[in-house]
């Protein structure tokens, strides 16, 4: 199989089981995911096979949307539900209007520093593995990306609050949590996160390992129309289709020119990425136009 199978992971797997198990069901070794999800979140993981594995890196890349319940009162050692309990605090007093003026506090460019649970590395060790021998060491607020964050349903008597949450790569939203509890002067930990989007891959289009399971045992050929193909990633690229006695030239990744293509869509502006197509029209690569010539970017 080559292309991207958007799998919803249910809590308890972590990405790297995720993997594993896609590998023993589609018998191929070639599989990679496209960033982690904590094994207690659930929602979207994409999974790139066979040639796909070369955008993985890609994806990790792309903007992120999470559903996540914060629970007021609780401070943990790792920032969720999980962890050990550190601190508990009364919300006696906290309104829904404050925590409103609070999160809308958190859109745009901020500051984040990393939890000590998280995969991390600092001199070559993961950070959890530091955590999980009592060490705790400095980390370096990094800038992330929150481009919008909704709080939805709030139930002060149980000292819980959704959020629906539209955030750049790198962000973590336990982190989001606790710091939302200290600047309400409380504390809070995550108590449940569902991705819901990885870029193009949305929740409601997602299929569990279970699913995959029982279709690649029962109708193997209905599998690939759960696969996107690579070039969708790219839709707002031009897209150009080679000659085919230009062929061999494209597949050793050779610099191209105009003439070289059978067709191609119009008005590609100096840096820009177009897609190129071999004459069957499946696509091999993703070109860069440099003064008249144009390089390659990335093969397929």
């Amino acid at each position: 199989m080559d292309g991207i199978i958007n799998i919803y992971k249910e809590p308890g797997f972590t990405s790297h089981d995720v993997v594993a198990k896609l590998r023993g069901i589609l018998h191929q070794k070639k599989i990679g995911h496209t960033g982690t999800l904590d094994p207690d979140a659930a929602g979207v993981l994409p999974v790139c096979c066979g040639k796909a594995t070369k955008v993985c890196g890609l994806l990790t890349d792309k903007d992120k949307s999470y559903h996540a319940v914060c629970r007021l009162g609780i401070e943990t050692d790792t920032q969720d539900i999980s962890g050990s309990i550190i601190r508990q605090c009364s919300i006696a007093g906290i309104t829904e209007q404050d925590i409103l003026n609070c999160t809308s506090q958190f859109k745009g460019r901020i500051m984040q520093v990393p939890p000590m649970y998280s995969a991390l590395k600092v001199n070559g060790k993961k950070l959890y593995e530091l955590a999980r021998e009592g060490q705790v060491v400095d980390r370096k607020p990094r800038e992330v990306v929150i481009h919008t964050l909704e709080v939805k349903d709030t139930d002060l008597n149980n000292g819980r609050f959704s959020m629906d949450i539209t955030c750049s790569r790198g962000t973590y939203i336990r982190t989001l949590c606790h710091d939302i509890g200290i600047q309400l002067g409380n504390a809070a930990v995550m108590e449940k996160l569902v991705r819901t989007r990885v870029s193009v891959f949305k929740i409601e289009d997602a299929i569990t390992l279970s699913e995959v399971q029982q279709m690649a045992e029962n109708h193997p050929e209905r599998l690939k129309d759960y696969f996107m193909p690579v070039d969708m990633l790219f839709s707002g690229y031009k897209k150009a289709w080679i000659k085919p006695v230009f062929e061999k030239s494209l597949a050793n990744g050779n610099k191209l020119s105009s003439n070289m293509f059978n067709d191609m869509e119009e008005d590609v502006k100096q840096g820009e990425n177009i897609l190129v197509y071999d004459g069957n029209g499946v696509f091999k690569a993703i070109y860069k136009k440099e003064e008249r010539e144009y390089k390659v970017n990335k093969m397929f």
